[in-house]
């Protein structure tokens, strides 16, 4: 493959670490998709990252960033963003638990810790219907102060 890659922001390169710690291999695509997503001042679609990834790796293709960023997904390592019916991105998970808040004017994304304040009103609802809730996500969309 002919790809080239630049040196990351830290928190990309935390996230590749952690990427080959759980026994996957740091292939240039995997790498040129966490970097762009981790170097973005918002959440990406997947066509944008396949956009900005390119210069990075040039054979990289659709196919492979849905790939990878479903295995980003599911290592925690990035949130999907969910913006408009229809219409999801993703952003860099950097809380161990994190909820977002997304502004429908800029698209910024702000990450928020939570899940305590939560678990009462998790453990209501279990109680009730029965049903083992094994995660969560939680996204509040708005409008941002400097777009009020």
């Amino acid at each position: 493959m002919n790809c080239h890659l630049t040196t990351g922001i830290e928190p990309a390169s935390q996230a590749l670490t952690r990427l080959e710690e759980q026994g996957y291999r740091l292939t240039r695509p995997r790498q040129a998709v966490v970097r762009c997503l981790y170097e973005a001042s918002s959440w990406l679609r997947p066509e944008d990252v396949l956009e900005r990834a390119r210069p990075l790796c040039p054979s990289l293709g659709l196919v492979t960033v849905y790939r990878t960023l479903g295995l980003l997904e599911e290592l925690g390592l990035v949130r999907r963003i969910h913006v408009e019916p229809g219409c999801h991105g993703y952003a860099p998970a950097g809380l161990q638990h994190g909820h977002h808040l997304v502004c429908r004017s800029c698209h910024q994304v702000l990450e928020f810790p939570g899940s305590e304040d939560l678990d009462p009103l998790i453990d209501k609802i279990s109680r009730k219907t029965g049903f083992l809730v094994e995660g969560h996500v939680l996204e509040l969309t708005g409008r941002c102060p400097d777009c009020r």
